[in-house]
């Protein structure tokens, strides 16, 4: 499924992962490969698909350098995860410190990287609102001073403030209720292409799957490898007509046909 173009550095590469929690009696994922080529100047939007347990959210894990494989190897911009390749994830949970505010939280990166407050509050606040957060950047970021959408643009902030070039997303958007996600999806589409972002997005609904991706990988249940590449073929800039369009819907019945096909198999 993953062919290397010598002409093309790769951003992420996932090489021969395999997953036990048992010494190898078991195994959550087995020789799996990821490759994900960096393109300049445009970014991509990646989603990652698969049935519960298939190992989606270690996928991110492991690229944000939160977990390591049983075997394998996790590049990042060609270098192992480490000190020298941070990447931040946003998970579904709300991540954010509750005694800090929305301000402390974006700017929380450049704090540990010893930037200087008046710097990183100056930074922080562009980002805060670039994602229409001003106004409550003095407020603790803690829910109900603050609404669950509102808590994950605090994150998604903080995120690109640390690397805007690589952003790791755990179904960020499970958790909010119907015209709040259908916002975010838009403020996300909209960051991607400002920042020419490469992000990483895990999700369950395949709707929001084809909207949002340039690409849809699925893998099947455990022992968990990818079988399934769908290129997107929709305008990179979409808005709420191209839930309309016909092709957009054709899309969604074929990753809707294609997960199925992926779940029976063994």
């Amino acid at each position: 499924m993953f062919e290397d173009n010598p002409n093309q550095k790769n951003i992420v590469e996932l090489r021969g992962i395999s997953q036990s929690y048992d010494g190898g009696k078991n195994w959550i994922m087995k020789d799996c490969e990821f490759i994900i080529e960096d393109k300049p100047d445009q970014g991509q939007f990646v989603v990652v698909l698969g049935m519960s347990g298939s190992g989606k959210s270690t996928l991110l894990r492991y690229i944000a350098g939160l977990q390591q494989p049983t075997k394998g190897t996790v590049m990042v911009n060609g270098n192992p995860v480490g000190k020298k390749e941070r990447v931040s994830m946003v998970f579904q949970q709300y991540s954010s410190l509750p005694w800090y505010t929305v301000l402390e939280n974006v700017g929380l990166a450049l704090e540990f990287q010893g930037v200087s407050k008046a710097e990183r509050d100056e930074r922080a606040m562009e980002l805060i609102k670039m994602v229409g957060l001003e106004g409550h950047e003095h407020k603790f970021a803690q829910y109900p001073t603050l609404s669950g959408g509102q808590l994950q643009r605090v994150a998604i902030a903080r995120s690109l403030l640390a690397n805007p070039k690589i952003l790791l997303m755990d179904e960020p958007f499970g958790a909010l209720d119907i015209k709040t996600r259908l916002t975010m999806q838009d403020l996300l589409t909209s960051i991607w292409h400002k920042f020419q972002s490469t992000i990483i997005f895990v999700t369950h609904d395949i709707s929001e799957a084809v909207y949002l991706a340039d690409d849809i990988y699925i893998l099947k249940s455990p022992p968990s490898r990818f079988v399934e590449h769908i290129h997107v073929d929709l305008p990179l800039v979409r808005d709420r007509m191209t839930k309309r369009d016909p092709k957009y819907t054709e899309f969604v019945h074929l990753v809707e046909d294609k997960m199925i096909e992926v779940a029976d198999l063994k």
